[in-house]
């Protein structure tokens, strides 16, 4: 077997193990069940600074100030939706994950937002007229948005797995006759377990704020998820997660599935970040978000392949090249390009695999210096990943042109960059027909 072979059935065999994990299975699915969610938020975030605010939205205008009386309405879906990210990803990886060890019930999930709520300080010191005044059994904002994901994502997991291990003894279960409704006999049975696992939890929590007098939340903050932020969101720890996750369509593998579980928490997390920045009409803090992932970095899909259908239909007059470049265009102006990678193919071809991997790491730099020289707008707004380009752009930047003609210039040289490889597989495929009809020749 050659070097190439033992790699790529290595990285499969990795992919494979890594998608198989039950921790990352319940991640996965927790937040695409979240999408729509954020999705919602971000919308109304929009339509309350581009329609209802009176400052900046169409409301300034003297015949349509009736519409800041509707502000509200989106304040409170975006109360609703964004502040309670993080409770609804607890109860939603302690379901998937209680689902996967076995349970299919809802307790998992009511479970785990029970635990993490037992190890988060709900007394607060805040100053009101100047005064210090200490307020009791409160829940702060950064302990239901993102900047406590990690925090709830670790008490999901490790709280149903407790539970699951304690529920699965049978003298920790309290028997009922069979008289009893079956709905009522299995909260008796999950009763036990739930106690200890509760209790577990809060002690844990109230062992380690005595003993390193910070609560775990601080901890978690401080020694995971900020540096993972500060990585993450840095123009060579996005350009590396790309790398990766390219690298793994290349061999046939689903690349952004594998890089999910790591780039949605923080890139997510930042984007949320700044929607909450412009909706309080502050500058929002990040430059690498989710949307900055889908406008710069996938544009027509991963590996920016609205370039090489471009450059298919430029350079080649093969048949076979066009006619997969003609059937891949639609879909992939909704950043659908599975078609391609798998029928041009892209998947295993080392000459089109070169600018699949290149092409994001280029246009991703592009779009972060414009975008560092404030050219192009921060995104603000989070857009589903399928909005074509052009107006994925605009709505994520809240109407930054310079976004739109970064986006342009982005697609511009992403064509340039296929280019000559499309020449060279056009080359090769013609070579390889000629050599098929010499030995078809020299046979007869």
């Amino acid at each position: 077997m050659s070097l190439q072979d033992r790699l790529i059935d290595n990285l499969g065999s990795f992919a494979t193990r890594f998608n198989s994990y039950r921790y990352i299975m319940a991640i996965k699915a927790s937040f695409i069940t979240l999408m729509p969610v954020i999705i919602v938020g971000a919308f109304s975030v929009l339509i309350s600074n581009m329609v209802l605010d009176p400052k900046n939205g169409l409301a300034s205008f003297a015949s349509l100030a009736f519409l800041a009386d509707l502000k509200p309405i989106t304040g409170s879906i975006n109360y609703a939706t964004l502040n309670f990210l993080n409770i609804n990803a607890v109860f939603l990886i302690g379901i998937e994950l209680g689902r996967i060890n076995g349970i299919k019930t809802l307790f998992p999930g009511l479970l785990a937002i029970i635990c993490f709520i037992a190890i988060t300080p709900t007394t607060l010191l805040m100053v009101v007229d100047g005064q210090m005044h200490q307020v009791t059994d409160v829940l702060a904002r950064q302990f239901s948005d993102t900047r406590s994901l990690f925090l709830g994502m670790f008490t999901a997991i490790f709280s149903v797995e407790v539970y699951c291990r304690l529920e699965s003894y049978d003298r920790l279960k309290i028997k009922m006759p069979d008289t009893v409704p079956p709905n009522v006999s299995a909260s008796f049975s999950a009763l036990i377990p739930a106690i200890l696992t509760v209790s577990i939890v809060a002690t844990l929590g109230f062992i380690f704020h005595k003993m390193t007098g910070m609560y775990l939340y601080d901890a978690v903050y401080r020694i995971v998820q900020q540096p993972l932020e500060a990585v993450v969101q840095s123009l060579w720890g996005i350009l590396i997660l790309m790398f990766v996750a390219q690298l793994f369509w290349v061999i046939g593998i689903h690349g952004n599935q594998m890089v999910k579980p790591i780039r949605e928490p923080l890139l997510l997390g930042a984007i949320l970040t700044n929607m909450t920045a412009f909706e309080q009409g502050k500058e929002a803090p990040n430059i690498i978000t989710m949307p900055f992932w889908d406008v710069y970095m996938s544009i027509g899909g991963s590996g920016l392949t609205l370039g090489l259908l471009t450059a298919v239909l430029v350079a080649t007059r093969r048949k076979e090249m066009r006619e997969i470049a003609k059937l891949s265009l639609g879909p992939g102006l909704f950043n659908i390009n599975e078609p391609v990678i798998f029928g041009m193919p892209i998947m295993l071809n080392p000459i089109l695999a070169i600018p699949f991997i290149l092409t994001p790491l280029v246009t991703g730099s592009i779009g972060y210096f414009a975008t560092v020289m404030g050219f192009a707008g921060k995104a603000v707004v989070m857009v589903p990943w399928t909005t074509p380009p052009i107006i994925n752009a605009w709505l994520s930047t809240a109407g930054s042109m310079g976004a739109v003609v970064t986006q342009l210039i982005c697609i511009v040289i992403s064509v340039l960059i296929y280019l000559p490889f499309v020449k060279v597989a056009v080359r090769r495929a013609e070579a390889a027909e000629k050599n098929a009809q010499r030995t078809e020749l020299a046979m007869k």
